[in-house]
């Protein structure tokens, strides 16, 4: 696969009609969802994906599911530019967006409304559109056990570590260490969790 996306940047010309035949309207093919991806992507045992998710995965990126994940209704997951990967027993709830790169560990719970979007459109030159001057993309991970409540924004580049809370509505802007409780816009830490005293602590 690494070859064949090296020829394909050194050969714009076939790129183009290769990317025409795959994707239309930002879609993959129908023919492309219904025979190529079910063989390259890798979806666990006991996995729930509603029918009304918006699957927007493409074959040469990665999207991977972890046993008995449940995705619910209304999500949006896309790969085109970066690889999605989801663990185990994760819920991912009603309505989020998920665009790669972005890992999520194993036992993550996502409520309503979440935006997990590792790519960012480039804006500097005036002179263009917004959207023709190409995007950027920084990994999104999230660790394991952690809950990320209702309508929270996570932007490219940041990782929230093993066994946090992110309050609703909040937006984070820079990485969470492990086991602490982040609220507001931007985020900010309020707890942490003292394995000493077994106890989460105001910060």
């Amino acid at each position: 696969m690494k070859r064949i996306k090296a020829y394909l940047q050194n050969n714009p010309s076939i790129k183009k009609i290769i990317h025409s035949m795959i994707i239309s309207n930002y879609r993959p093919r129908f023919w492309v969802r219904l025979l190529w991806n079910p063989f390259v992507h890798k979806i666990g045992k006991g996995v729930v994906i509603r029918a009304q998710v918006r699957r927007d995965v493409l074959p040469f990126n990665k999207f991977e599911v972890g046993n008995k994940t449940i995705i619910e209704s209304y999500s949006v997951i896309n790969n085109a530019v970066g690889n999605v990967t989801i663990g185990k027993e994760c819920v991912i709830g009603f309505g989020n967006t998920i665009i790669g790169p972005v890992e999520i560990e194993d036992d993550v719970i996502l409520a309503q409304n979440v935006v997990i979007s590792a790519l960012n459109h480039l804006y500097e030159d005036v002179s263009k559109p917004i959207a023709k001057q190409g995007i950027t993309v920084n990994k999104i991970i999230i660790g394991s056990n952690s809950w990320i409540a209702a309508n929270v924004s996570i932007v490219a580049g940041v990782t929230i570590g093993k066994h946090c809370v992110i309050g609703a509505g909040t937006v984070v802007t820079k990485s969470v260490p492990d086991y602490h409780i982040a609220i507001g816009n931007p985020a900010r830490l309020i707890k942490k969790y003292n394995h000493t005293t077994e106890k989460w602590e105001k910060i």
